[in-house]
């Protein structure tokens, strides 16, 4: 070999690329329910807390936290993600460490910890020993597609939270239908879809189900399958449809005052068809927080098209309810939201949503709309890009 050739075997071995680590699903879930804890954060602008005045998610998300901060290798994974400072508090409770708790053993830790009273109190959640397979439930399988479905399961539990949504005994109605959200064996689930409808042996009209779980978990259930399960357990409810409600009232009680901020942001994204619509295309949301707290991670969330953003238009808010006029403003530009699919950074298709194809000036009016109380009457039309009365 010559000397020219043993050159090119070293460089060849230098030129050797480097194998980027993939994660695990374990860490991708991490990962996730770390951004869920973030986005709670930054919606309330402060930190969680434990305790009986706390509802649901947020003692959810604190065990969660708390058990993020006592194993080393989750600190490891999500520093570099931690914007927030999160991860560095010390205060946090003792959870064990020795095996990984998913969210049924984390909502059957808050049961036994705390009283059972009301819906934001886990009355509607059972202990993992309780839960038992309905036998008349389908095998359960992963849901590949989880992630078109996770941004839905995360917006019911905002709108249960804030009140915009209800949950209520299964036997008042016992309908079920495509879209509809029902609470079973202490989980949220989803009827994605409905199949076609054929006579059961009793006579009855049947059909089978496509139900997603919150826990990422699917299942080709029949829908009389369905109604017995829910009627069959106790804790049982039915997520009722989404009703904004009032936005402004005669009188406020604590909870409904609130002050924050609408804010709308404009994508950085190189995606052809947002650099072709930029001047249109607008994240309109509602915060608590910190506005630029909130987008501080924007290139790395596929809810902000995982590109940097420019703030175009923020709005102060005082003595209103937040998560009601987010779903009302939602509401108004629903014909011109955007139908856009990304992948995420672990590459799984994600349809991110508060994206709308509408100018800047009709938000500005809608916002005016939303200080003189008519926002409620209008709906925006874009063919003729206008706020309309929807009320006839």
């Amino acid at each position: 070999m010559t000397d020219l050739d043993d050159l090119r075997a070293e460089l060849e071995d230098f030129a050797q690329p480097k194998k980027e680590k993939s994660l695990t699903s374990r860490e991708e879930r991490l990962i996730a329910g770390f951004e869920e804890i973030q986005r709670f954060v930054d919606d309330h602008g402060r930190d969680l807390g434990h305790g009986e005045d706390k509802n649901i998610f947020e003692r959810l998300y604190a065990v969660r936290l708390d058990r993020l901060r006592s194993l080393d290798e989750c600190r490891s994974l999500l520093t570099g993600l931690d914007h927030q400072g999160l991860l560095n508090h010390n205060g946090f409770s003792h959870v064990e460490s020795s095996a990984e708790m998913d969210d049924d053993e984390l909502l059957a830790e808050l049961a036994e910890a705390m009283p059972t009273r009301g819906l934001t109190e886990l009355r509607h959640v059972r202990s993992v020993a309780a839960k038992r397979v309905v036998d008349e439930v389908a095998n359960r399988t992963n849901c590949e597609d989880f992630a078109q479905f996770k941004p839905l399961f995360q917006e019911v539990e905002s709108e249960i939270k804030s009140g915009v949504r209800e949950a209520r005994t299964f036997g008042q109605d016992a309908s079920v239908e495509r879209s509809n959200f029902f609470i079973l064996n202490g989980q949220l689930v989803y009827v994605a879809e409905i199949g076609e409808f054929f006579k059961a042996p009793n006579g009855d009209n049947d059909a089978r189900l496509r139900v997603i779980y919150s826990n990422e978990t699917e299942s080709d259930i029949l829908l009389r399958s369905l109604q017995r399960a829910l009627y069959k357990d106790e804790t049982g409810r039915r997520i009722t449809e989404l009703d904004a409600g009032p936005l402004f009232r005669d009188s406020w009680e604590e909870d409904d005052v609130e002050s924050g901020t609408i804010y709308v942001l404009r994508s950085e994204s190189a995606h052809p068809f947002v650099a072709a619509h930029r001047e249109l295309i607008h994240k309109i949301g509602v915060t608590g927080g910190s506005v630029k707290t909130r987008i501080a991670n924007a290139a790395h969330d596929a809810t902000y098209l995982l590109a940097e953003v420019e703030v175009v238009a923020t709005y102060k808010l005082v003595k209103i309810n937040r998560s009601k006029l987010e779903a009302v403003l939602h509401r108004v530009f629903a014909p011109a939201q955007l139908d856009l699919e990304i992948k995420d950074r672990f590459g799984h298709p994600v349809k991110p949503r508060e994206w709308f194809l509408v100018p800047l000036h009709v938000i500005n009016e809608a916002v005016e709309r939303i200080r003189d109380g008519s926002i409620t009457d209008v709906v925006y039309a874009p063919a003729s890009a206008r706020l309309i009365n929807h009320r006839g």
